[in-house]
């Protein structure tokens, strides 16, 4: 019960409780409940919402987050999609690996536009397959305009699809859509799939796309970027606001130990943002995370492609605790102490469903863990927080299941370790399958102190 006047806690979804500790539990980042676990890093937020609008508003954007691993990049490009769809934005987001890069000759840059559009998402479609919902929004404006107009609906897509064509390999993603809209209207199931399988990259020869659909072009390795602008001009079309991109372990072009594949990929992104900042496409953002050795390795980062490195340097004037967050580089800034509390309060508030009554341990007790963190891994514990956040759910989970237990006894024997992620693992060599001759470029050993 509640006294008269008194205003109840929020109340948190028992989905989104059991999402949010699921996936804290496992070192993952949830895709729900986000809003209750986010602390600090408002400055950043503020960045990327500008970028959003931009987007949304028409124009174009491109960020790259930067952070240690187990910093919250991840977190933080899951934070972005959500303001994307909730400014009425399709998202579309994977994460980089040996099998899926921007470039490649074998399929690999295929897969991964393959895995963008698989994951492709609106406001009222999150969870990701939202391809079809694009598509029949847009049969349902073309089905209303067209009767407005006393036109035939096949006449007012094609005219309405017209600009399509004009792009790089338009004519037939226009042919493919408009082809989508007769199927639909003619109740044609097996052409509706066709033409959804080829938007999704899924057509690996040109000869059977051709028998299916007419047209004589696939989605493949050599096209992905500019299908990628034909998809963001298209949902425009269809009523939405642009196209978010959100790509995640780019340190995984980093590990290529082919140095001529790094570089057409290094090449790949300098293309796409030589186009945002010049302006030349439109409603289009891209966000892509990293570590800072995917950056400023002159080796074999970013910073090893010299056009790249002059536009990514940063401010010079941005010293002694100043910030520039006006440039394409966010530079994730780590937690303070006093955040991280904060963190440790939402997730026990998160545990106890938003009723503060049945919170697991009292306020001593988040301190104590914190001063427990601080003497096993030192300032690493809030610098690169995944593992702190992990320990901390274990705990509470040991807590929820045995009623009665002492919260000191158990904090003795909870294990927290630095977060070092990849830094031991190898490179990832290239494909064989991928065409790209493999040279082993780095014979030098790594050490790290």
């Amino acid at each position: 019960m509640t006294a008269p006047g008194t205003k109840s806690a929020p109340l948190i979804k028992p989905r989104d409780r059991d999402t949010v500790i699921n996936a804290l539990r496992a070192g993952v980042v949830p895709r729900l409940g986000l809003q209750h676990i986010q602390v600090g890093r408002r400055r950043e937020i503020e960045a990327l919402i500008a970028d959003v609008t931009r987007v949304a508003d028409g124009g174009a954007a491109m960020r790259f987050v930067v952070g240690e691993y187990g910093a919250g990049k991840t977190f933080f490009l899951f934070l972005v999609r959500q303001l994307a769809l909730a400014k009425n934005l399709v998202v579309v987001q994977a994460d980089l690996a040996p099998d899926r890069r921007l470039h490649a000759t074998g399929g690999q840059a295929r897969l991964l536009y393959a895995e963008l559009v698989r994951n492709l998402a609106t406001r009222t479609a999150p969870d990701g397959g939202a391809l079809r919902n694009v598509l029949e929004r847009f049969v349902a404006q073309a089905i209303e305009h067209a009767s407005r107009e006393g036109r035939g609906t096949e006449a007012w897509i094609r005219a309405r699809l017209v600009d399509l064509q004009e792009q790089v390999g338009g004519y037939d993603f226009a042919t493919v859509v408009a082809a989508y809209a007769a199927a639909h209207e003619d109740g044609d199931e097996t052409r509706q799939a066709n033409a959804l399988r080829w938007l999704r990259g899924e057509y690996t020869t040109k000869t059977e796309a051709r028998q299916d659909l007419g047209v004589r072009s696939i989605i493949d390795d050599a096209n992905v970027y500019d299908s990628l602008k034909l998809l963001a001009r298209f949902v425009r079309m269809a009523g939405y606001g642009g196209l978010f991109v959100c790509l995640d372990e780019l340190v995984n072009l980093y590990k290529l130990q082919s140095a001529q594949a790094r570089n057409q990929n290094y090449e790949q992104i300098l293309r796409i943002l030589n186009d945002v900042l010049q302006g030349t496409v439109e409603g289009l953002g891209f966000v892509l995370g990293g570590t800072p050795e995917f950056m400023l390795d002159t080796r074999r980062g970013l910073y090893s492609y010299e056009a790249l490195q002059s536009r990514l340097a940063g401010n010079s004037f941005a010293t002694d605790g100043l910030v520039d967050l006006s440039g394409p580089v966010v530079r994730l800034q780590n937690l303070t102490p006093e955040e991280m509390l904060v963190l440790l309060e939402r997730l026990r508030t998160v545990f106890a469903g938003g009723d503060p009554m049945r919170h697991l341990v009292p306020d001593e007790a988040l301190h104590a863990f914190l001063d427990h963190c601080r003497a096993r891994v030192g300032d690493a514990y809030f610098r690169t927080p995944r593992n702190t956040v992990k320990a901390f759910v274990d705990l509470l989970a040991v807590l929820e299941q045995n009623p009665g237990t002492d919260w000191r006894e158990r904090l003795g024997v909870v294990t927290v370790s630095e977060d070092r992620g990849g830094v031991d693992e190898l490179a990832v060599a290239a494909d064989p399958d991928d065409g790209e001759p493999v040279h082993r470029d780095d014979e030098l050993a790594r050490l790290q102190l």
